[in-house]
Formats: C-alpha cells, structure tokens, sequence
C-alpha cells in the first residue's frame, strides 16, 4: 500500500535522499525501491520508487478526472502556472544542474545548458499558449453553401502519456509536460529508470506552483507497468523519446491513439570544399563528443570533400586527443562517463568490428572504466554498424567524397533522416541540400547537434513521427473542430 510522504533526506543508502514519486498531487512510495546511481563513481545519488501498476492506474483515473479542469482553465491561468514552474527551476538552476550531473554524469557546464534550456522550454510554452488560434473560413464557395462560414477551434486532445530519455532527463521531459500543459492536458510522464530524480524535483516545483491535483503525474516505472501505458486507449496521445526499434514497437501497441515519436539516427555531416574548415572541425568535434555522444543528434558521419579532406581529417584527430576526460562537477570536463557499463561495452565491440571489416582508428577507440575515448573512425564500410545504426556514442566516422553530389547521396544511404549539417560558403549549394536531403532538418554552417527548443524538431524515415518544439508539439496535443454557421435568410436583420 502506498503511503504519502514529502521529499526527505533518508538515512539509508549511506544517506542518500529519497525520492517520492509524484501520483496527481501525492507524494507516495511504492514496494519497489530504485537506487539511482552516478555514472562517474558509482555512488547512489537517491532512492526512488518504481510505480505498480495499481498506481499507475489510480494515476490514468485522475488525469481523466483533471482533464475536464484543465479543459475549462482559461488561458492566463495557464499562462500563469508555466510562468511560475519556469521561475522555480531557474531559482533552483544549481540545485538542478547539480542533480543532472550527478545522476546522468552530464559534465557541469553541459547541464547548465540544459536547465537554463528548460526555462526556455517552460517560458516558451507559456508564450505559445496565448497563441493556439483557429480560423474562419468561407464555406460559401459554391450555390448550395450560400449563407455559410465555418468556425474552427483547437481543443485539448485529452491525457497524455510521456516517456522521456536518459540523455536529457529535463529538457526532453519537458518537451512533452510543457506544451500538454500549455493545451490544456493532464499528462502522466515516465521518466528514464537511469536518471528520474531531476523531474522528481520539477515535480515539487509544479507542486509549489498549484498545479492542478491529477494534471501531472511523474511515475518511474519498469518497462512491465510502462508498458501499460502504451496499449491503454484512456491516453489520447502517446509522446515517445529513445530508440527506433523501441519506438516502432510502441506505435505498432499503441492502438488508435496518435504517436509523436523522436527516434535518433545517425546524424550525417558534409564538409565542402567551400567550408571554413577551422569553425568545421571546432564544430564537428562538439558534435560528435558532447555527452559522450550520448544525444540524438550526434555527429556520426562526416562526408568530406577530397581537397580537404587531409586537413579536416588531422585537425579533427588533434580536436578528439585534446578532449578532457574527467569528473563531471570539474568544470574543465569536456567528457565524461557514458550512462553505464553496457553502454560503454557495446561501444567497444562497435569500434573493433568496424576495424576488422576494414575501417582504421584514427584515435580513440578504447574503454577506460565507464569513460570511451572520444574516437575518429576512417573508411569504415557504410554497412558496418557504426555507419549505418545509431551508436549513440563519443565515436564519429569520416569518408572522403569526389562531389558535393556524393555527399548528399551518402547521407540520403541510411534508414534514418533526423537532422543533417553541412559546411559550405556557397549558397546554391546550400539550397540543393536543404531540398535534396532526406531528413527532417538541415542545418547550415553547423552540426546537425544544434537545437533550440521553439524549433519544429523530428525526423523521416526510421527517425521518427511528427515534430517537437512547444509549438508543434501544441499542434499534436490539440484537435481542430469545426463549426458551421448558416446564416438563415428568414432570420435576416436588415438595418435602416
């Protein structure tokens, strides 16, 4: 039986903090406790609990319930309660950043990017909810419609489940919370097993703020009770952030509610010959390594053109070698450990069968406890796993390419289009790549890496469905409905 408790600081686990789940406005614990642990050393960061499915079922009864309040708030209630939720996590920014390092292994600077992007998205969601507008538009378009027009209006679409990732366990999560409260909608978010303390503590900031009972929950759950979610007809639409294989699945369980899905890929990079290559190799070594390469949008593969491709490759291998490994709370960390053991072994399997089909390290390429070099890859096969699935890791590959064409083509050769950068000063360029390359961004004069949150944000292909981005996702988290009015000739007013 649940019990309903505040956030604490426990004695157990050494100490470390725990963590109640947040059940429509309850602070609860479950039989199922979860030790959240820091990548970097090991240390259990806070004990949290694991939703049954009982609780998450008394969590889908009050976001049913809340559904009919927060239909009926008006806008500037909304409008208020975003505000507010955004001047609690900037007021707590260290306390959250501090969190994300220490139970995702973010290197500092990195999750401080992070919270203050989460302001973004809350203030941001705040601002597109005074602007969900509808149309009127003229039915009298043919004799049989005379007298007529039609009014349309977006209405909350209804509860919505979330599942959020490990890689940005705020802004991500905030990504679907956001604009389901900005629309709206109750939401019940899962947030990742591996770092779920962060909306743990938005939670107690949207506590603070009044938001109502039952509109949000913030349920860890194993991937059984998660499960649930998906398949459960009382959500109006499932929003899904991970992995392609993981994600297509659900959509095919999800029944016939919509899906929002954001998948990742393996982000491709063309470097012209008409390319400041300095800013190119700055840039692609972000990219590629920032958070480990743990990020949707990683650089994967980087397509560079012949007359350049010398001096791109050896400033790209210097940029990798002078990369800091360290602990994350440094502030002179530059990379820090991936998510977990798995992770880093995979990786290191990934990187040897890439050299024995006939790629060459360059760099890189070795574990070092939970930490992988960041690592330059050569010639790999365009089918070897490292180039044609997402890896998800502080690795990048280089092929050297005759033509701008080419590069294109190359990029286009994969299952995935999420979004795509190119490196070029010539304009007409720039436009054949935005038209002929297959993904659902291209980027100019950067890493396909860059975001920001008001953008229309999603993939083609393998990558995903629908977009993100608080207004998009609005849109998604809305139903257009129409209504038309007949003006009767017999109730005609005539005015003198």
């Amino acid at each position: 039986m649940a019990t309903t408790v505040r956030p604490t600081p426990s004695a157990g686990a050494g100490h470390a903090k725990r963590f109640p789940i947040y059940l429509a406005g309850e602070w609860v614990e479950s039989d199922s406790p979860l030790a959240v642990r820091n990548p970097f050393d090991g240390e259990i960061v806070g004990i949290t609990f694991q939703a049954s499915r009982e609780q998450l079922e008394q969590a889908i009864l009050a976001a049913r319930g809340a559904a009919r309040i927060m239909r009926a708030m008006p806008v500037y209630e909304r409008v208020a309660l975003l505000q507010a939720v955004a001047t609690g996590l900037k007021a707590r920014r260290d306390e959250v950043a501090r969190l994300i390092v220490r139970e995702a292994g973010k290197p500092i600077r990195e999750a401080e990017v992070e919270t203050d992007r989460g302001v973004f998205t809350l203030e941001t969601a705040a601002e597109e909810a005074k602007r969900i507008a509808g149309d009127v538009i003229p039915l009298d378009l043919l004799p049989s419609s005379k007298g007529r027009f039609g009014i349309v209006r977006r209405f909350p679409i209804g509860p919505v489940a979330g599942i959020s990732p490990f890689n940005f366990p705020l802004n991500l999560a905030l990504h679907k919370l956001a604009p389901a409260l900005a629309a709206g909608n109750p939401i019940v978010l899962k947030p990742p097993s591996k770092d779920p303390l962060t909306m743990l503590l938005v939670a107690e900031i949207l506590d603070g703020a009044g938001v109502p009972k039952g509109a949000v929950s913030v349920l860890p759950m194993d991937r059984e009770v998660g499960d649930v979610m998906v398949g459960d007809e009382r959500f109006k639409l499932l929003s899904f952030t991970g992995s392609p294989d993981v994600g297509w699945d659900m959509k095919r369980r999800a029944g016939a509610k919509p899906v929002v899905l954001e998948l990742g890929g393996n982000a491709g990079v063309i470097v012209d010959e008409a390319a400041d290559l300095d800013f190119a190799v700055k840039r692609v070594a972000f990219g590629a390594f920032a958070y480990a390469g743990q990020v949707c949008i990683s650089v994967q593969r980087a397509f560079v053109h012949e007359r350049v491709y010398d001096r791109f490759r050896d400033g790209l291998v210097a940029a990798a070698e002078a990369i800091k490994m360290g602990d994350p709370l440094d502030r002179t960390t530059e990379l820090g450990p991936m998510i977990d053991d798995k992770a880093v072994g995979r990786t290191e399997a990934w990187v040897t069968q890439a050299a024995g089909e006939g790629g060459r390290v360059l760099t890189g390429g070795a574990a070092e406890g939970r930490f992988f070099r960041p690592t330059v890859i050569e010639n790999a096969p365009p089918e070897s796993f490292v180039c044609s699935r997402e890896a998800f890791a502080p690795l990048v590959t280089l092929a050297r390419v005759k033509s701008f064409g080419e590069a294109i083509r190359r990029v286009n050769d994969s299952d995935y289009g999420l979004q795509a950068g190119v490196f070029t000063d010539n304009l007409e360029r720039s436009l054949v790549a935005f038209e002929e390359i297959e993904s659902g961004g291209v980027i100019v004069n950067d890493v396909p890496t860059y975001r920001i949150d008001h953008m229309p944000y999603g993939g083609v292909k393998a990558s995903g469905l629908g977009r993100e981005g608080v207004r998009y996702a609005i849109e998604d988290m809305t139903e257009p409905r129409l209504m038309v009015v007949n003006r009767l000739e017999s109730e005609a007013v005539t005015i003198d």
